[in-house]
């Protein structure tokens, strides 16, 4: 510290002790207020207006000062945003809102042809045409506006604030529940923790934490000065910092957090608009891109993406491509999501990287939880956008012949979706012919049963993906339709990883899903890494999933073609599972939710005897498999027809129950209560949603007078 510093410092001190108990608050006050100013000028704007000397002071004083007066100590202070608690665990919870991803598109070279126009135009105009045709009727105005805005690559964030203070932050996880990482999203130095304005009495705010490409470097230096492991990229640099449990682990880390999306809205003044949202967030102190822009019509976009696509590099922050929203949060709101994974009204245009070059030097065939065998190629090491790659996708045998692939040649590798390596062609040499072929396998690696290529009944053609068929006997197997049934979007068992399946099926104390039933207490507690304790916890997780919804236990199944929310569409649809396994080919064929080869595949499922013995096998554990309320197909004009219903509070059943009877009534259930609510079913302990229906007049139902009204249709 110079002579400057340490007698500012030593006054600083003096200051402080010198300070009335009446006159602390003011002070206090002004300090916030002034740190916040400074914070935002500096993280947010970059155009700071004190030395960090200068703002280091004023930080040390506020600190000085929360000591001295602990009463007059605030969570919203600058200074709680220094971490230092360290949790046992994150915990996970569910989002006002589902978080879900964005449907892809690739922008390639041809974006770089004037000529290509037309033929985006007419792909946005086709999707605008199908939600005029099927959703929003003549409300789709001829020219629609969007908004355009850089794709971030960071780790997606929510933030929950309510009456204007930051309450918690959580990841994205499982789009439907993520976890709880207030402890590390707290010390971000950008991030608000008071809105600057008025704000809802609950607002969930979304965007991307990232680390600016300028910081990285020298922040990952400073890791490996301390023995630390060094991050091979912003994005993994950001997922990792936030996930830790010790909060200190994110005090020196150069986040910054940009808001882009609303995640829910409880009050008054809810922006009509993405732009309004836009204008919202930075009223309220958050950072945004400042890349954002306002388009008219689909032309606009493509001229937006191009630019964008040229000047990326520039930015101060990593990007992998480009979001377009529709503008008119009315017309979003109209539009259903496709089957839980994606909005109708936004998508993502990604960027493909540039290709490396490295030498294949042996494939291996791995066999996926569906019994696919897939083909990945070891490499030498080499780095791809920021990550060493040294193993790549080859997707299947045709994918192999298609490229002449032979050991030791030279390879492209491009990460598809900036995520997945894959090996894209070979660079041609005079040696390629002389090389090894690869062969594809004719039996399973892991167990030796004749793989099967599924045939086309249409066209006679095989699937270009062999399968092993014995997929409750093949090891390898085994282990991923263990992890997949304790998945969250599964049966939920916490704590039945990785790790753990691999040691139950290496010491042969689980070999199928139903063995997790008959687990020994004291055999579970020998196992490595974990003791009494913890083999409780598992055994408990367990029990409470012996009580799973019907949807979630047939995607636990595995089935092909059925994912988490075609299980659930079809449970509800034919409402047991003994209903379910008496189903021919053609009753499941008018199930809406079974598309393409969903319906035979799920008949062929149930007709197996192995998959029969193992259902009987739960059944006798204690697995409950219960009954679905059965929905109504092609009942668009029941009696709730046109009638909006948002459920909250504790009901005497799910909320998923009460859901499928109002739809099956023609209703429609939302998530947020508005001006366009019919009635509002409040359960117990309800919360701003029953005083937003009071509000604005929306009729409340009871959990009786909605069994009334069910009950008077069905």
């Amino acid at each position: 510290m110079d002579p400057t510093t340490s007698d500012a410092f030593g006054r600083m001190q003096a200051r402080v002790a010198a300070l009335s108990p009446r006159d602390a608050p003011t002070r206090i006050s002004g300090l916030k207020r002034e740190i916040e100013r400074h914070n935002y000028l500096y993280h947010t704007l970059d155009a700071p207006e004190i030395r960090d000397e200068d703002f280091d002071l004023l930080f040390a004083e506020l600190e000085a000062l929360e000591a001295r007066f602990p009463d007059l100590a605030s969570p919203d202070s600058p200074t709680r945003k220094v971490g230092g608690t360290v949790l046992e665990a994150l915990v996970s919870e569910p989002h006002e809102t589902p978080m879900l991803s964005l449907d892809l598109h690739y922008v390639d070279a041809s974006w770089d042809d004037p000529d290509i126009h037309p033929h985006w135009i007419h792909v946005f105009n086709r999707t605008l045409h199908e939600n005029r045709e099927g959703f929003l009727g003549d409300e789709m105005p001829e020219v629609v506006r969007f908004v355009a805005e850089p794709k971030l690559d960071g780790l997606a964030i929510e933030c929950l604030f309510r009456d204007g203070a930051f309450v918690k932050a959580r990841t994205r996880g499982d789009k439907v529940v993520g976890e709880v990482v207030t402890h590390t999203v707290g010390t971000v130095r950008n991030l608000p923790r008071r809105l600057a304005g008025p704000a809802p009495g609950l607002v969930v705010v979304r965007g991307e934490l990232v680390l600016p490409k300028a910081d990285f470097g020298p922040w990952n230096d400073r890791r490996v000065q301390r023995g630390e492991a060094p991050f091979d990229n912003t994005r993994n640099a950001a997922a990792g910092v936030v996930r830790q449990l010790d909060a200190r682990a994110a005090r020196d880390a150069p986040l910054r957090f940009y808001a882009h999306s609303l995640g829910a809205w409880e009050g008054e003044g809810e922006p009509d608009s993405e732009w309004a949202v836009i204008q919202a967030f930075e009223a309220w102190g958050f950072a945004t891109t400042g890349h954002e822009q306002p388009c008219e019509g689909v032309r606009e976009v493509i001229d937006y993406v191009r630019s964008y696509r040229a000047g990326r590099a520039g930015f101060p922050f990593d990007t992998d491509g480009v979001v377009v929203k529709i503008d008119d949060r009315t017309l979003q709101r109209r539009m259903p999501d496709k089957e839980g994974r994606s909005p109708r009204w936004a998508r993502a245009f990604k960027f493909h990287q540039r290709p490396e070059t490295t030498v294949l030097r042996a494939v291996e065939f791995s066999v996926g939880r569906t019994g696919a065998v897939t083909p990945v190629a070891h490499l030498d090491p080499v780095r791809v956008h920021g990550v060493t790659v040294s193993r790549a996708t080859l997707h299947n045998a045709a994918q192999i012949e298609r490229l002449d692939l032979r050991l030791g040649d030279t390879v492209e590798v491009v990460r598809a979706g900036d995520v997945i390596p894959r090996v894209a062609r070979v660079v041609p040499d005079s040696l390629h012919a002389m090389r090894p072929p690869i062969v594809f396998p004719t039996r399973c690696p892991s167990c030796g049963a004749p793989l099967v290529r599924d045939v086309d009944a249409s066209t006679g053609e095989a699937d270009a993906v062999a399968r092993c068929p014995d997929t409750l006997s093949c090891p390898a197997q085994i282990r991923t339709t263990l992890e997949h049934w304790g998945s969250r979007g599964a049966l939920a068992i916490d704590g039945l990883g990785e790790r753990l399946v691999d040691q139950l099926v290496s010491t042969g104390m689980v070999v199928r899903p139903s063995d997790l039933y008959h687990l020994d207490r004291d055999a579970l507690a020998a196992l490595d890494r974990m003791g009494p304790r913890s083999a409780d916890n598992l055994l408990a997780a367990i029990e409470a999933s012996k009580n799973a919804p019907l949807g979630r236990v047939l995607y636990a199944l595995g089935i092909r073609h059925v994912g988490e929310a075609t299980a659930r569409d079809l449970a509800r649809a034919m409402g047991s599972l003994d209903r379910l396994m008496a189903a021919t080919l053609d009753d499941l064929a008018q199930v809406k939710a079974l598309r393409g080869d969903a319906a035979s595949s799920v008949a062929d499922f149930f007709a197996r005897h192995d998959v029969r013995q193992e259902i009987e096998r739960l059944r006798k554990a204690g697995v409950r498999f219960p009954d679905e309320i059965v929905s109504v197909p092609d009942r668009t004009e029941g009696t709730l027809a046109g009638r909006t219903f948002v459920l909250t509070g504790t009901l005497s059943a799910p909320r998923e129950v009460f859901a499928a009877r109002i739809e099956a009534a023609g209703g429609r259930v939302a998530d947020s209560v508005s001006k366009r609510t019919s009635y509002l079913v409040s359960g117990d302990a309800s919360g701003s949603k029953l005083q937003k229906a009071l509000d604005l007049g929306v009729p409340v139902l009871d959990e009786a007078a909605l069994r009334a009204l069910l009950e008077g249709i069905e």
